[in-house]
């Protein structure tokens, strides 16, 4: 039976997350399951992993190497398993991150973490919309313009303009989703982005099942 793995690094919105994935399953039919994990082996043999974050970028990229999951996570691309990072999740896939200083990603994508400029209101939080900038397996039976929700002060800037999957108007536009090979990032909330969420987190499963 296909498994999805959910990185247990003692973050706070990790059992929301498998909830939805468990919804996800359920209206998919999928035989699949889902499990919360920080052993190195049981990731490694998931059929696609997913790396949640929600709060500070250093908090969570310190956390994340407490749990001696960094290499684990380049272990997981190396392998061509599926990624999928969720709002800081996402941030953290990329090489610097400006919140509160400076730190290090881990650098899977090229690029950096910026603060919203001042002249907005920060963080966005709320509903807004994805435009889809390419065609991609998991914003099949997405809509141009469906609303997602998200909660954030700092947002991505990828350096290579392929990577970017959607962006968002938050005062300008900005990569909300991204992709390059068999990693994915979502700036917003899937868990919390009602029916949309779950189409991309059923679309996930299928690409993982697929393996």
């Amino acid at each position: 039976m296909a498994m999805i793995a959910i990185l247990d690094y003692k973050i706070g919105n990790v059992r929301s997350v498998q909830k939805a994935v468990e919804r996800a399953i359920r209206e998919a039919k999928q035989e699949q399951t889902v499990v919360l994990t920080a052993e190195r082996d049981q990731i490694l043999s998931a059929d696609g992993v997913i790396l949640p974050g929600v709060g500070a970028f250093g908090a969570c990229i310190t956390n994340l190497s407490t749990a001696g999951l960094t290499p684990v996570v380049q272990g997981v691309v190396d392998a061509d398993i599926p990624l999928l990072g969720i709002c800081v999740g996402m941030q953290m896939l990329f090489e610097i991150s400006e919140e509160m200083g400076t730190w290090q990603g881990l650098g899977l994508l090229p690029g950096r973490v910026r603060k919203f400029p001042d002249t907005l209101r920060i963080p966005q939080i709320g509903w807004n919309q994805l435009h889809i900038q390419r065609p991609d397996p998991l914003l099949a039976g997405v809509a141009d313009g469906a609303y997602t929700y998200f909660v954030h002060s700092y947002y991505c800037d990828p350096a290579c303009p392929d990577d970017v999957l959607t962006t968002t108007d938050y005062g300008f536009e900005y990569a909300s989703m991204v992709r390059r090979g068999n990693i994915w990032g979502a700036q917003f909330h899937p868990e919390k982005s009602q029916q949309v969420g779950i189409q991309i987190l059923k679309n996930f499963l299928s690409v993982a099942g697929d393996r």
